[in-house]
């Protein structure tokens, strides 16, 4: 007799990677991406399998995919938790990477 394990487990995979990769959130890679006033904002090190999008009020724009990536744009001043990282160009992109903050300017 076949077992059928193997053919659940590989069914659950695959419905894992179709649901769970997208442009805006990979869960296998630990990637999340949102477009953030203008900029592109990726974090890494965020196994989520649904991601809050960016919000705004009092002015600022938040973005915060993951407890320990909290991503404040308030008037072109980039914030990550807490810690200012100063301006934003038109289109800059921003990477936070376990934690480290880079800022990719565009050309």
């Amino acid at each position: 007799m076949i077992s059928m394990k193997p053919l659940l487990v590989g069914l659950s995979a695959l419905g894992l990677a179709v649901t769970g990769c997208s442009r805006s959130n990979n869960l296998l890679l630990g990637r999340v991406e949102a477009t953030v006033t203008g900029h592109t904002v990726v974090v890494t090190d965020c196994y989520r399998t649904t991601v809050p999008p960016p919000q705004q009020r009092e002015g600022a724009a938040y973005f915060k995919p993951c407890r320990d990536a909290d991503v404040q744009i308030k008037g072109e001043e980039l914030i990550v938790n807490g810690r200012s990282y100063g301006h934003l160009n038109p289109r800059d992109g921003v990477l936070v990477d376990h934690g480290i903050v880079s800022i990719r300017h565009a050309e």
